[in-house]
C-alpha cells in the first residue's frame, strides 16, 4: 500500500468555536497541496492538529496507514512527519552546524556515548555540512542560529527537517518575514523536494504567487469548512474562492451573460 496521510472528519471545538469542522482530505507522495484561506479560515490549526500540537474533539487522521489521532507531537515526528513552524523553532545558542548535527544525530538513532564523543562520528558531521550547503548555509556553519537573519533563520528550519528524513514536509507560511531577496532561495529549496516523488508537502501561504509557482493542488478553508480542492487553476477561478479568499464578489447570471 502506498504511502498516504488522511484527516477522517477532522474537528476541533474551542468552547462554542468550531476552527475545524469535519475536513476529510487525503494527501499523496509526489504531490505539493497548498492549503489557503482567509484569516482566521482554521489553517494553521488544521496543520496543528495533523502534526500534533493540538488533539483534535471529534475525527481521526491516518498515516501510513496507521491511526495517529492519539499520538504526541514526538512521536508523529519519530513516524515520520516533518513541520517547520511560522516562529522559527530552533536551538537559538547553538551553532548552525550543532542545530543540523543534531537533527542528523536524532535521525541516525544516535545517542550520548561519554566513550565516543559526538565529535569523532565524522559522518555526522559530513552529513549535516551536506544538507547545510544544500540550503545555502555553509558559510555560515559556525555561526550561532540567534544570528542568523530571519530569512537563514528559515532556511536552518528547512534544513533542519531535511534532516531528520521525514515522510511529510509540513510548510508553515515558509516566507512570512522574508525580504523580497530571501524569499526565492526558501521557494527553490522546497521546489527541490518537490523532485523527490516519496514525499508528500503541505503548504499554507498566503501569499497567491507562491501557491501557483509551487502547488499541484489548492484545498480551502473558510469558516474551518473545507469549501474547494483541486488542481491551482481550477481552484482559483471558481466563485467560492474569488469570493471568500480574494474578496470578488460572485456574478450574476445577467452580469456572466454579458
Amino acid at each position: 500500500m502506498s504511502l498516504t496521510l488522511e484527516t477522517r472528519d477532522l474537528t476541533i471545538r474551542f468552547g462554542g468555536h468550531v476552527a475545524v469542522n469535519n475536513v476529510s482530505c487525503t494527501f499523496r507522495p509526489g504531490e505539493l497541496t497548498a492549503i489557503v484561506g482567509p484569516n482566521g479560515a482554521g489553517k494553521t490549526t488544521y496543520f496543528n492538529l495533523i502534526s500534533g500540537q493540538l488533539r483534535a474533539s471529534h475525527g481521526s487522521i491516518l498515516f501510513d496507514g496507521a491511526d495517529i489521532t492519539q499520538l504526541s507531537a514526538p512521536l508523529r515526528t519519530r513516524a515520520g512527519l516533518g513541520r517547520a513552524f511560522q516562529l522559527t523553532n530552533l536551538f537559538p545558542n547553538l551553532s548552525v552546524e550543532e542545530n543540523v548535527r543534531l537533527a542528523v544525530q536524532a535521525a541516525n538513532g544516535t545517542h550520548y556515548d561519554m566513550l565516543r564523543p559526538w565529535m569523532v562520528r565524522r559522518d555526522l558531521i559530513a552529513r549535516a555540512d551536506s544538507i547545510l550547503d544544500q540550503v545555502a548555509l555553509g558559510s555560515r556553519r559556525g555561526v550561532a542560529a540567534t544570528a542568523l537573519s530571519h530569512g537563514d533563520q528559515r532556511k536552518l528550519e528547512v534544513a533542519l527537517m531535511i534532516a531528520l528524513e521525514p515522510k511529510v514536509f509540513m510548510f508553515d507560511e515558509p516566507t512570512a518575514g522574508m525580504s523580497i531577496d530571501e524569499v526565492p532561495v526558501v521557494l527553490n529549496l522546497i521546489a527541490q523536494l518537490k523532485q523527490d516523488n516519496s514525499k508528500i508537502i503541505l503548504l499554507v501561504e498566503h501569499k497567491m504567487d507562491v501557491v501557483r509557482s509551487l502547488a499541484d493542488r489548492i484545498i480551502v478553508l473558510h469558516n474551518g469548512q473545507l469549501v474547494a480542492d483541486g488542481p491551482p487553476a481550477e481552484v482559483i477561478a471558481s466563485p467560492i474562492v474569488q469570493e471568500a479568499y480574494l474578496g470578488v464578489a460572485p456574478k450574476t447570471a445577467a452580469e456572466s451573460a454579458v
